[in-house]
């Protein structure tokens, strides 16, 4: 297909891995080839929506996690618990959401690593130059807002595979 797979050095055993810009259906199975091409596993949130049959027995198989979003669910905090008892745990979270242009990004990738005492990969789809990498490994400080601010300085429009919905970070 043209793209290129950047190989990252070692993977920290648990990791959320914050993965921007998210402006297509097609960064999820980029993610999910790039992911196999490194020889890496990772789950995935992704909205309940998505979990009908014989879709959801499929997305769970692959790693997905069901987000119901309706519900004042504590995903946060079981997402926590469940990184903490594992041995080794990637989750992969798109902050932004959703598909479509969003200002400001959802904070849960940032709470659940910052809670479970893990650090945050930082994963690029990179359309613009067909390459599909960890940018790096983010260690959150407790500082929210500085990290997120970080975080989101880290990506661009141009990476995204519609660059108009993605928001930059404002100034």
């Amino acid at each position: 297909m043209g793209w290129t797979s950047v190989i990252p050095g070692e993977a920290p055993p648990k990791s959320i891995i914050c993965v921007a810009p998210h402006t297509s259906n097609y960064d999820f199975l980029m993610g999910k080839l790039y992911y196999w091409a490194v020889g890496r596993k990772a789950g995935f949130l992704m909205k309940k929506e998505w979990f009908f049959f014989p879709l959801g027995v499929l997305f769970r198989a692959m790693g997905g996690i069901p987000v119901y979003r309706s519900q004042r669910t504590s995903t946060v905090e079981q997402l926590q618990e469940y990184i903490r008892k594992s041995s080794s745990c990637s989750i992969a979270i798109t902050p932004e959401g959703t598909r479509g242009r969003v200002t400001h990004w959802k904070t849960g990738f940032y709470r659940i690593a910052l809670g479970a005492g893990v650090p945050i990969e930082l994963a690029v789809i990179d359309y613009s130059r067909k390459e599909l990498r960890i940018i790096e490994v983010f260690h959150p400080t407790g500082d929210e807002e500085a990290d997120i601010a970080y975080i989101r300085s880290r990506y661009s429009a141009s990476q995204a595979r519609f660059p108009h919905k993605f928001a930059e970070l404002e100034s």
